[in-house]
């Protein structure tokens, strides 16, 4: 089955004081493309949610036109961003549903959650029993997911997946570990894994 990536990459983070997109890892790279960049070594196809108006930054982070889908609806909260994301998608039998502000999660954990997947199924990654992301959804949900909105991610069907879920162990504490603050900046490591991981990052 054809499973790809959709990047949560619309949101303002408010917390973070600027646009931490664009903010600098200690690689050099900007947050947003050294996400990208761990999901191209994946070889999984990819599509990035961004606001509408953002060219510029797509076409610095490295994105083809077609990668990027435009919602309108973002500023309503990453309910709606998910929802107008899943809706635009090609035709996909999974999607790995990832947040662009996680740049320490390893490929090869795109690639194990990608291959636990089945149409039916929703795979949640678990580092030492903490849930992390990118979340997979079988190709059953998207009707779900596209009916989102406001701020609500996707907690309530991964509660009702019951047999359909899947809590997959992984050796990656980089599903936990986002960017919410600069001083956030130097636990991404320079290959993009986590020098240090915290547990602040709830499931979509």
């Amino acid at each position: 089955m054809t499973v790809g990536v959709l990047l949560l990459a619309a949101g303002e983070g408010r917390r973070f004081g600027r646009d931490k997109r664009r903010a600098q890892v200690p690689s050099g790279q900007t947050v947003l493309a050294t996400s990208i960049a761990v999901i191209r070594d994946t070889g999984l196809p990819l599509r990035v949610c961004l606001r509408p108006g953002e060219a510029q930054l797509a076409q610095q982070s490295g994105l083809q036109p077609e990668e990027v889908i435009a919602c309108e609806r973002a500023r309503c909260g990453m309910g709606s961003t998910l929802a107008e994301g899943v809706a635009q998608l090609p035709a996909w039998q999974g999607v790995l549903v990832a947040l662009a502000d996680m740049p320490a999660i390893q490929a090869s954990t795109f690639a194990e959650v990608a291959a636990a997947l089945g149409e039916d199924a929703i795979v949640v990654p678990t580092w030492r029993g903490s849930s992390g992301h990118p979340v997979g959804f079988g190709s059953r949900w998207f009707g779900r997911l596209a009916g989102l909105r406001g701020d609500m991610g996707a907690r309530t069907l991964v509660r009702e997946a019951g047999a359909q879920r899947t809590l997959l162990a992984v050796a990656d504490p980089g599903i936990l570990s986002d960017v919410d603050f600069p001083s956030d900046l130097a636990g991404i490591g320079r290959s993009g894994g986590a020098q240090a991981a915290s547990s602040k990052c709830p499931v979509v």
